[in-house]
Parts: structure tokens; sequence; C-alpha cells
């Protein structure tokens, strides 16, 4: 087992990408604490894994500083430290046009991408450097990178983008401190928002055919390469933006 006894906290963790890291994390061996905003969508995630005794729910708004910091406090009294933070909670708009966007639909996509994981990092980073280990790993996006033709995503992809920056320096600050920092880009995957259009299969096979893979990514893509960068065999690496992305920032640029 790869993440044998580790502590780890998923964020977003009822969203498909979340639910997915929580089953491979605990098949890995860790204990897992889902956070999540609505506690009856955590539980229904958390029974989806096989070993119950390994996973535990807890109802956190991160975008409230005093609810993340209590929870932190919570885990680390329960479980006496965090050893991997995954910042997985996200939000992304319906494409339309910058202009057009409402100011409260700015303004919550800046609270949930970036702030809520500036406030989980900076809540779990006083206890990672006073044991000088811990592993923080974000959920970015291919968008951080490229923007789309007639895909309007200017805010999102914005988020995305400081995200990626935001690991980098974290990775390097914190470095001597043991602690280490690394970015998922996940492209398109059969998750959230994106199911109903690939139910379609027109629609499915126009996407597949524009990936050098030739097919979609799933969920558990990216929660393998969370548990690589949570595992021992990682520990050399910090500061890195991995996409997992079926090969489509490399044939896009």
């Amino acid at each position: 087992m790869r993440l044998k006894d580790k502590v780890a906290v998923v964020t977003g963790a009822s969203s498909d990408i979340g639910i997915s890291i929580v089953q491979r994390f605990v098949e890995e061996g860790a204990k897992v604490v889902l956070l999540g905003r609505k506690l009856e969508t955590l539980k229904m995630a958390q029974s989806t894994v096989k070993n119950q005794d390994a996973a535990a729910s807890i109802q956190c708004d991160i975008t409230n500083e005093s609810q993340v910091l209590k929870t932190v406090e919570q885990i680390i009294s329960n479980y006496g430290r965090i050893d991997v933070l995954i910042n997985s909670a996200g939000a992304i708009n319906d494409p339309v046009h910058f202009h057009e966007m409402p100011e409260s639909e700015i303004t919550k996509l800046i609270n949930i991408n970036m702030l809520g994981t500036f406030k989980m990092t900076k809540a779990v980073l006083p206890s990672m450097r006073e044991k000088k280990s811990g592993c923080i790993i974000n959920l970015g996006s291919i968008s951080s990178e490229r923007a789309i033709p007639r895909v309007h995503l200017a805010v999102y992809s914005a988020t995305k983008a400081a995200i990626s920056m935001f690991t980098k320096s974290i990775a390097i600050e914190y470095a001597r401190s043991n602690v280490r920092c690394n970015c998922i880009n996940p492209g398109i995957i059969n998750s959230g928002m994106i199911k109903p259009y690939l139910d379609d299969p027109k629609a499915r096979k126009v996407l597949e055919d524009r990936l050098p893979l030739n097919r979609i990514g799933e969920p558990v893509d990216v929660a393998n390469a969370a548990v690589y960068f949570a595992s021992d065999e990682a520990n050399w690496i910090t500061g890195a933006i991995l996409n997992v992305d079926g090969g489509k920032t490399a044939s896009e640029g």
C-alpha cells in the first residue's frame, strides 16, 4: 500500500473527481477526511468507500475562514496530523461572454477556486511545518494554459492559472520545511457539467477525435496522479504541474 496510514484531507470530496480520489486513497491505505458544504452528499460519497472505517465526513465551507480553521483543528485533534491536503473543490461557470457574467458569478469562482484553496492551504501549513512533513496537491485545469475558441471561460481560466503559480510559490517557500506542493491539471474528464454532453455519442466522438489518446479521461485518471504525488515515490517532486489530459496540451499548446 503506497499511502499506508497517511492522513489525507480531500475538499470537494462529493464531486466525481473527489469521490475517485477518496476511493483510491483508501485503497492505498490512507485515512481520508472528506470535506464539503453538504453533509448529506458527503455521506453518500463516503458510502462508496469499501473500508468505511478509513473515511470520515465533515461539513465545511472552504470559503469561510473560521470554519476552515475549526475543521483543520478538529482533524488534527482526531488524527494527530494531516499528511496530505488535496484541494479538489472547484467551480466552473456556464460558458458566457465575460461582459455578460454577473458579478456574483465572478466572485463565486474567485472565492471557491482561489480563496478556498488559499484558506485550506494556510490552515494546514503550521502543522506540516512543525512536523517537517507534508504534501499539498492542488487541482487546476488545462484551461490555465490555453484559451478555447468559442468556449468562454475567462474567469475560470484565470483562477486556475493563479493556482498554478500558487503551487510553485508554496512549493519553494516551504521546501525547507519538507512540505511539497504540486498541481494536477485535468483535461476533458467524464465528470461534472460535461457528463450530460458525453451522453450524446456524436458529441462524445467529436471530443475523442481531438484527443491524441482518443478517449475521454475518467476521474480515476486524476485520482491515480494524486496517489503518485502523495506517495513516497514522489518525495523529490515539488512545484510540478502535471497535465492529465490525454495529450491535449502537447498537441495544441
